[in-house]
């Protein structure tokens, strides 16, 4: 979901304090009957009504909910507890990227096979949390299906349409494509207005990434690829080349956040968890409003699972909240509550999402947009055990390039390949 990069320093910092402030799966205070059930997540979910309502549902049961700052803090506590073989919550959130580790270890981890859930979600979406016998790891909290965000004001002093459904056939319509939207930039730039067409390129180039299958490593072979990728090659290449059209930023800095407030830019390639970053880092900007487009169709980018480890002492206690938590009616609440989309098939389908409306982004009908981005939707990149690690170093090379400025971008991907050795 959303991750902020931190020294591998306070990162241990983090896991080590975690792991002493008891996000352990057993509890001393289970006693008369009573269990205590540890859940640990990162961001914003939109659990906390939801944990409570579950209590009140199951007195005999206390939840407490570790969570982190970020997804990058909870995995790296993760990989300690794992490797520890102590110290995971009964139920895991698990950021999607997560899962190669968990299926190399699923004797780690109970299998969530049930007839309940059978059916609740797409098989792209249980395929990446499914060993090859068949055994679930994790059950999908939420996807992210990616629109185009934009502000009105600065595309009308462009002289560029500001109607919604005008912009998304201005970018293309159902068969928008990638130079489509760096057309749809030049014109912009062309008017020499000030902003930026967009704010970060390594986020773009991330963005059109997750469009393809297999980019990062082989699938078959777990050989690291991305350093002769082809196709990884044209993304950054082109990226690169429309640096013009960039604010030169990194999502998730202090001066990012800070440029929503000094429209610094018109466009962000917004998952639907970004549209709440957006209505929190631009709170009292007017002109917000969001497309329903994108690029060569739809991308997830994002989403999340909850897992329940084999340390846990309340196994069934702990698959039974994890299985409530991702029923449909719940995943309306906490998208309503948060903007992190359901997984679940017949969420989406619910006449009550498709009502769901932002007055931030001008009262746009975001469950219906969101459900058609997600429809658009029929795969996920391959993310093996190094995709952390290579994606990182793919946004080093293209932050050298756009936001420090201190490669060209040649240069700056021949370090990226050297880095790859590294990991080999």
């Amino acid at each position: 979901m959303r991750s902020i990069r931190r020294s591998l320093a306070v990162l241990a910092a983090v896991a080590l304090t975690a792991l002493s402030a008891g996000c352990g799966s057993s509890d001393a205070g289970d006693a008369d009957g009573k269990i205590t059930l540890h859940i640990s997540t990162f961001s914003e979910w939109g659990y906390g009504d939801l944990l409570k309502e579950y209590q009140k549902l199951h007195p005999e049961i206390t939840i407490k909910h570790n969570r982190f700052a970020t997804s990058d803090e909870a995995k790296q506590q993760f990989q300690t507890a794992l490797g520890a073989g102590s110290g995971l919550a009964d139920v895991v959130g698990v950021e999607n990227g997560w899962m190669p580790q968990l299926l190399k270890h699923p004797d780690n981890f109970v299998d969530l096979s049930s007839p309940k859930v059978k059916g609740r979600w797409k098989d792209w979406t249980t395929k990446i949390a499914s060993t090859d016998d068949g055994k679930l790891l994790g059950y999908p909290t939420d996807i992210a299906p990616q629109t185009i965000a934009y502000r009105s004001d600065l595309f009308k002093a462009a002289g560029l349409p500001t109607d919604r459904e005008a912009v998304a056939k201005l970018f293309g319509g159902d068969k928008a494509t990638w130079d489509d939207f760096f057309a749809v930039g030049e014109k912009f730039k062309a008017a020499k207005t000030g902003p930026a067409f967009y704010d970060a390129s390594a986020s773009v180039a991330t963005s059109w990434a997750d469009q393809y299958k297999v980019l990062w490593e082989d699938p078959k072979s777990g050989d690291i690829i991305a350093g002769k990728n082809k196709d990884l090659r044209n993304i950054y290449d082109t990226v690169t080349s429309h640096e013009d059209l960039s604010a030169h930023l990194a999502r998730w800095t202090d001066d990012w956040v800070s440029a929503f407030q000094k429209d610094k830019f018109a466009v962000v390639l917004a998952p639907s968890y970004m549209l709440g970053v957006i209505k929190g880092n631009a709170a009292g900007v007017k002109g917000w409003d969001i497309a329903d487009v994108y690029p060569n169709g739809g991308v997830n980018s994002g989403g999340s699972y909850l897992s329940v480890p084999t340390q846990s002492k309340h196994p069934k206690e702990a698959q039974a909240l994890a299985e409530w938590l991702t029923a449909p009616e719940q995943q309306i609440k906490a998208f309503k509550a948060t903007g992190n989309f359901p997984s679940q098939v017949e969420a989406q389908k619910s006449p009550e999402l498709q009502k769901v409306t932002e007055p931030f982004f001008n009262n746009a009908p975001v469950g219906k947009i969101l459900t058609k981005r997600a429809s658009a939707i029929s795969m996920v990149p391959y993310k093996g055990e190094n995709y952390f690690a290579i994606t990182a170093a793919f946004n080093d090379a293209i932050n050298r390039v756009s936001v420090d400025k201190t490669d060209s971008p040649d240069k700056s991907w021949d370090k990226f390949v050297d880095s790859l050795d590294a990991l080999k």
